[in-house]
């Protein structure tokens, strides 16, 4: 046993190893006696990393995910526990905090006793890794494949009662095992899945057909949002982004891709294109603390470009309605500029706004983005040039999302990026035709009117020095994240 506080809270404590000793119940400090409800403040608010490896633990509390709400490597292997997640997870409803573990991205719970893994475990939204080999499970969870996130998984070592299931577990890797999980198992692989679903759709559309709504149908068909993504092989002059080592202890994770056909001449277009940029800056990007946009017109971007970095005494860049400037000055400016912004608003904090400023603080090199003629075009996450600025003649745009936190976060907000232009596209260009009196429907179902053609996504690799590859985007499983919303041509 450990003593009943572990010495009281410790709120900067990430990581906490118990691996190795003779534990058979959580201290109440990480809820081994609490029920995950309560108002009290949590015991270990920075907890990352958590191992409890190699004890006698036979089940788990929820009152750890009040008091770890951070974690996000949670290892259990070699203990007793007879379910997965079992009692780990709150009870849904206001007894329980909304989102438990909304962080936790590698559970290891292998070697254990394991005899039911529950389909609670797609509440874990952050799952990437799961480990449960050497267990007594007899059956896997369809609700597996609804883990948003989970890229791999061990089953090896369990009794399945699928043996075809069994099979894959030993020799597939785990896409092709949540393929099958999706499609019902037992013998329902994915070519008899997708067999079904296009009989399915048949039989829809023939009762639609039946009951007068065919012609709305097709209306709604062809009025989705389209994108065409043009492959680097079929692109005679693909743009590529060459990224130099000093980047990595900066600013190390960069996406980038071309959108072609961009229409932003009707109305307020423009404007409504940069309010949706800052909109994404506020929310996805968190105040541009875990993501940064940069857009750019292509026309004005020459190729090829370098992903770099510079000393802030060297760096110079005309940002967007200022003049040339070094960077070491600009964010001094920046600050002031905050710092007034508060007193004008009598508020204790800095704004919510200038908040990104702080994570250049100590950093001897600053990143940006470099052109042919050794022009900074972009300094993440602080602006990007006046020289490449989107004007409303702008048709062909060059986007970039850096990070310093993950490369699936650039994708996830490239994804998202390309939908709202997307979204934009359609509705400038909708009520453009409004305007102009055309007749909409008949546009949409009569051939490639204006409606229908899809924006086009070049993809951009992104090498190092000697010219390997580090990202492509968007690559096959990119835009799965926009799926639903948007219709993808590869």
């Amino acid at each position: 046993g450990l003593g009943a506080g572990l010495g009281g809270p410790l709120p900067a404590l990430r990581l906490l190893d118990l691996s190795g000793n003779g534990l058979e119940a959580l201290p109440a400090a990480l809820g081994g006696t609490g029920d995950g409800a309560g108002d009290a403040a949590p015991a270990f608010p920075q907890l990352r990393s958590l191992n409890l490896s190699a004890n006698r633990l036979r089940e788990l509390g929820p009152g750890l995910a009040r008091a770890a709400p951070q974690l996000q490597e949670l290892l259990l292997s070699g203990n007793r526990l007879r379910a997965l997640p079992g009692g780990l997870l709150p009870p849904a409803g206001p007894a329980g905090p909304p989102a438990p573990f909304p962080l936790l991205s590698r559970l290891d719970a292998a070697d254990n006793e394991v005899e039911e893994l529950g389909a609670d475990i797609a509440a874990l939204p952050a799952l990437k890794s799961l480990d449960v080999a050497n267990n007594q499970l007899r059956e896997l969870p369809a609700a597996l494949a609804d883990c948003p996130r989970l890229k791999e998984a061990n089953f090896r070592g369990n009794q399945l009662r699928d043996k075809r299931l069994e099979k894959m577990v030993n020799g597939c890797q785990t896409k092709a095992i949540l393929e099958y999980l999706r499609a019902g198992g037992r013998g329902k692989g994915k070519g008899e899945s997708a067999r079904e679903e296009v009989r399915k759709k048949k039989r829809e559309k023939q009762q639609k057909k039946d009951s007068g709504d065919g012609e709305q149908d097709e209306v709604e068909e062809a009025s989705k949002l389209l994108v065409k993504v043009l492959h680097v092989s079929e692109n005679p002059a693909p743009l590529v982004v060459k990224v130099s080592p000093g980047v990595k202890d900066v600013r190390a994770f960069i996406v980038c891709c071309v959108l072609k056909g961009v229409n932003l001449k009707p109305g307020n277009a423009l404007k409504r294109f940069l309010s949706m940029q800052t909109k994404l800056h506020e929310d996805i990007c968190e105040k541009r603390t875990v993501a940064t946009i940069a857009t750019h017109d292509l026309q004005l971007v020459k190729a090829p470009v370098t992903y770099d970095v510079q000393p802030p005494d060297e760096l110079k860049i005309m940002p967007l309605g200022r003049k040339e400037i070094k960077a070491k000055d600009l964010l001094r400016q920046l600050q002031l500029e905050a710092e007034e912004q508060r007193k004008q608003k009598k508020r204790q904090n800095i704004s919510g706004l200038h908040k990104y400023l702080q994570l250049l603080d100590g950093k001897d090199n600053y990143p940006c983005l470099v052109d042919a003629e050794g022009a900074v075009i972009s300094f993440p996450p602080i602006t990007n040039s006046e020289k490449t600025k989107i004007r409303k003649e702008t048709r062909d745009l060059f986007l970039e999302v850096t990070s310093d936190t993950s490369l699936q976060i650039c994708k996830d907000v490239m994804d998202t990026l390309i939908l709202k232009i997307a979204e934009l596209n359609r509705s400038t260009t909708l009520e453009n035709k409004e305007g102009s009196g055309s007749d909409m429907e008949s546009d949409a179902l009569c051939g490639p009117g204006n409606l229908n053609l899809p924006l086009v996504v070049e993809q951009v690799r992104v090498v190092d020095t000697d010219g390997n590859l580090k990202v492509l985007y968007p690559s096959k499983t990119d835009l799965a994240t926009v799926s639903c919303l948007l219709t993808v041509i590869r």
